[in-house]
């Protein structure tokens, strides 16, 4: 179970740092902006697309904050290469 306080750190990070919500189903989502979760006390909208598909597939999955099992941080590919670097 997440609580409001915790998904809101991760929504509120300065920078904003990309993550992944594990639910209790076993679904991700992956959060790479801001504008793709919308926070309510006990609830989520989560902003997603299918992989490879058209425009028409994007859409909003309601979910609860209940049912969310961890929150973490995505690499992402800029960090990725700097590391590739050093």
């Amino acid at each position: 179970m997440m609580t409001f306080r915790k998904v809101a750190e991760y929504l509120e990070a300065e920078p904003f740092q990309p993550f992944r919500i594990k639910m209790a189903s076993g679904a991700t989502f992956e959060i790479r902006h801001p504008e793709m979760l919308l926070l309510g006390k006990t609830t989520a909208n989560v902003y997603s697309a299918q992989p490879g598909s058209a425009e028409s597939r994007l859409r909003w999955h309601d979910v609860s904050l209940l049912l969310m099992e961890t929150l973490e941080p995505i690499e992402s590919s800029a960090s990725e290469s700097v590391k590739g670097t050093q």
